[in-house]
């Protein structure tokens, strides 16, 4: 299974600057948790500004330079061979923003796991249109900003149709 995570804003929001727009713990907390102890699948971009392989989990980086080298990290030339480093097992795809739409237009995810953040944002990065002819919500949890998240959010998992 391939699952494709993300935290975008109610305008498609993902980034500035390299850089998350927001900060939201419990997305965070939860993004460890689902991804805890499976492949994670990533851009270049996206893993230095990570900058270090994440505990728990095997980082595959995808570059197109062929004399990239990350200590702790598996790296792909293509998202495709990257997924075959995953060996079957279920796997991650955590962006950036070329990584996401490359795998969505390509058909290469199984499931989308989004965090909605309900306010818009100023990004030069931004998640592609989720197309609902192509996929059914599944799950939704709601959840009011409070001291620790400044925002309200929503956890909403997608299948294919």
């Amino acid at each position: 299974m391939i699952t494709l995570i993300a935290a975008i804003a109610k305008n498609n929001a993902l980034g500035k600057d390299n850089d998350l727009i927001w900060h939201l713990p419990a997305d965070l907390k939860r993004f460890k948790q689902v991804t805890s102890g499976h492949h994670i699948l990533m851009g270049r971009n996206t893993f230095e500004s990570i900058g270090k392989p994440l505990p728990n989990r095997t980082s595959i980086i995808i570059t197109r330079s062929n004399d990239y080298f990350k200590d702790g990290c598996l790296i792909a030339n293509s998202l495709e061979e990257a997924i075959e480093l995953t060996e079957g097992n279920d796997a991650f795809i955590i962006g950036g923003a070329q990584i996401y739409k490359y795998a969505l237009e390509k058909d290469l995810v199984d499931r989308l796991d989004i965090t909605i953040v309900h306010e818009e944002f100023e990004a030069d990065a931004f998640f592609p249109e989720i197309d609902m002819k192509v996929w059914k919500e599944i799950a939704r949890e709601d959840f009011k900003a409070d001291e620790k998240n400044k925002h309200d959010y929503s956890f909403v998992s997608y299948t294919r149709k």
